[in-house]
């Protein structure tokens, strides 16, 4: 064998330049986790969306009475202060004792019982009322009772059957020294659903509501419409009751209002069965319908038509 033969046998044989390999876009390693998925994402989203769900729901339901009854108390020890004469009465009921006010006349032409909104309390009557000076001009006497909670009203609301009990009382404690006079029930807002139960039970010379609501779940079903009406503990049936009163019903309503809507009332108004009067007010709104003439004078004209004592 030439030495050229074996020089060419030991070399080694000449190779192609290796390719460079790409790196993998998603290594084995770095997958995605199942939780990350798509069908998982949108799984966890349900849920998480069900629990925050659930959670208003046991929110609303447990902490009902206070969204519906912000109550502002008073301390025991409060002295009201009022530049006309007027007593301070307490009202005993089962676990608790009402805190009332009445202004009063020396020959007054009736009374008039007074059950105000879910703010305040009763040392308020510049938000409840139109100023004392408008029931010493028409002539009547006031009423207005605290729920439990507010003012010096003590112990707390817990029920609906327990909040008509409260009214009645309160009613049965005050209407005996008005024998032989007209008695006008009063309610606003909140008030006015309980006022319509009490003018079912008692039959008062005249219904007053103010800026009424069909139905306290009415209201909750348009505040939140995603819950069910189940939930409400406080359905508060204007519309149930209005249709067996038989006395006569003055309904005053701000067609700017936001809160409760007119339509509210003339729902009512289509429900009721007595003589009905339904007198909207322009340019009122929930908070303020109480300042307006329109007010003062329809409210001043179906008291001084009822007659009654001196004055």
């Amino acid at each position: 064998m030439s030495r050229a033969n074996s020089a060419s046998d030991s070399a080694p044989a000449s190779r192609a330049p290796a390719r460079a390999e790409r790196p993998a876009l998603v290594s084995p390693s770095r997958a995605l986790p199942r939780w990350r998925r798509p069908g998982q994402v949108a799984l966890a989203a349900g849920a998480i969306g069900a629990f925050a769900y659930v959670a208003l729901l046991v929110g609303l339901y447990a902490f009902q009475e206070r969204l519906i009854f912000p109550a502002a108390s008073l301390p025991q020890d409060y002295r009201f202060a009022f530049d006309v004469p007027f007593e301070e009465t307490r009202i005993a009921v089962p676990g608790a004792t009402l805190d009332a006010l009445r202004f009063s006349l020396p020959h007054p032409r009736g009374l008039v019982f007074f059950l105000h909104g879910n703010a305040g309390n009763a040392g308020n009557i510049a938000t409840w009322t139109t100023g004392l000076d408008f029931y010493r001009r028409v002539g009547y006497d006031l009423y207005i009772i605290d729920y439990r909670g507010y003012g010096k009203s003590t112990g707390r609301i817990a029920s609906e059957p327990e909040l008509h009990a409260d009214v009645r009382a309160a009613y049965d404690a005050i209407a005996p020294r008005y024998a032989g006079l007209p008695i006008v029930i009063y309610g606003r807002s909140l008030g006015s659903g309980l006022a319509t139960r009490l003018a079912r039970d008692v039959s008062p010379a005249l219904l007053v509501l103010v800026s009424p609501y069909r139905s306290l779940e009415a209201a909750a079903m348009r505040a939140y419409p995603i819950a069910p009406s189940a939930l409400v503990r406080y359905p508060m049936r204007t519309d149930a009751w209005i249709g067996d009163v038989t006395s006569p019903i003055l309904l005053l309503h701000g067609t700017d209002d936001r809160l409760i809507p007119p339509a509210d009332s003339e729902y009512l108004r289509g429900l009721a069965r007595a003589p009905v009067e339904l007198s909207l007010v322009a340019g009122a709104t929930h908070h303020d319908i109480h300042t307006f003439p329109a007010y003062l004078d329809k409210f001043a004209a179906r008291l001084t038509a009822l007659g009654g004592g001196g004055h």
